[in-house]
């Protein structure tokens, strides 16, 4: 994709091509962030080896992947690949839950700054974009912080019990 391009999405496969396709730049370009960015993730490719193998040639010590969602109550058992990964990577993870908002009103997105911006408008029928344009890029940040600071950090890597 080039500097101004915007592919669109049209089916739940195009979105999970596109999320692939997102993570799988990330790594090659050795970008230094990533956010992902939805209400539960339940309808992520977050399981699949190659999406964790992605994931894996990214991560180092000077990388931050921030994940911010609703809730986290399904992530584990639908996505133990995502998970054990995120064991072993849990000090350049960032998990925050936004309690405030609805689970709808929870944006699907997954930013990588500088490369490309996947934006789930319509979940129940999979309408979205791919966007490398600057302004997508932008609304991308802007929602990204606001959501952050009006979040507090949950899934912890362990659970600690009594």
């Amino acid at each position: 994709m080039n500097g101004e391009s915007i592919t669109q999405i049209a089916s739940r496969k195009d979105f999970h091509d596109a999320v692939r396709g997102a993570l799988a730049l990330a790594a090659e370009s050795g970008a230094s962030e990533i956010c992902l960015v939805d209400s539960h993730f339940n309808d992520w490719p977050l399981n699949e080896r190659g999406l964790v193998e992605s994931l894996s040639k990214w991560a180092s010590s000077r990388r931050r992947l921030f994940v911010v969602a609703h809730s986290f109550d399904d992530v584990a058992r639908r996505a133990p690949r995502f998970a054990e990964w995120r064991r072993q990577w849990s000090h350049i993870i960032v998990c925050r839950s936004t309690d405030e908002l609805e689970a709808d009103q929870v944006p699907t997105l997954l930013f990588v700054p500088g490369l490309v911006c996947v934006r789930l408008l319509d979940r129940v029928h999979y309408r979205g974009t791919v966007s490398c344009r600057p302004s997508d890029h932008v609304e991308c940040r802007e929602a990204i912080d606001a959501l952050l600071q009006r979040s507090a950090e949950a899934f912890p890597v362990t659970m600690l019990g009594l």
